[in-house]
């Protein structure tokens, strides 16, 4: 688990699945950024069996009520991170601290150079959160994927290493030298 200020990020088990199959599958919860792809419970599992080069974590809150998902996803060349809050959460302030916690986790204990984040470029609170965290805006993959009878663009944001330079919330058990 990893502590945050006002919430903690646990590995995420098979057990928790039935949350994210009710979150993914609801409209709302999807939002108007995401593709909505309904999917059975069976599908999750097959998904979740084979995650390989990533990791998913549910986003808590300090009582253990879960609020969202955070992943990354390990490619060739860099690694992609990808995060849900429930609708009611947004805005409050939970988002820049997942983001920054995985950030700090990913430059503390992986050998990556780079973080890469997508997102819809309408959706103005997720791009406030990646600027917050340090994240710099490199430019629009046009018609980048298919949803809602239209393709999409997306605006492609990264932090370097060297960008980074310390972590601002400490994961547990790390101490600054």
């Amino acid at each position: 688990m990893l502590k945050g200020n006002t919430i903690d990020l646990v590995v995420l088990e098979r057990s928790q699945l039935p949350i994210l199959h009710e979150w993914f599958n609801d409209v709302d919860f999807v939002g108007e950024f995401e593709p909505f792809d309904q999917d059975s419970l069976a599908g999750l599992e097959k998904w979740f069996d084979g995650m390989t080069g990533s990791q998913s974590f549910l986003i808590q809150k300090k009582d253990g009520a879960p609020i969202g998902t955070i992943s990354y996803f390990k490619s060739k060349d860099c690694t992609a991170i990808g995060y849900m809050l429930a609708p009611q959460e947004r805005g409050k302030g939970y988002g820049t601290e997942v983001v920054q916690m995985m950030v700090d986790y990913l430059f503390l204990h992986k050998d990556i150079v780079r973080i890469q984040a997508e997102t819809h470029p309408g959706n103005l609170g997720s791009q406030r959160v990646l600027e917050k965290v340090g994240f710099s805006k490199e430019g629009i993959i046009r018609r980048s994927f298919f949803s809602r009878g239209v393709y999409r663009d997306t605006a492609m944001w990264s932090i370097l290493r060297e960008e980074w330079k310390e972590p601002k919330i400490l994961p547990i058990g790390y101490r600054k030298p």
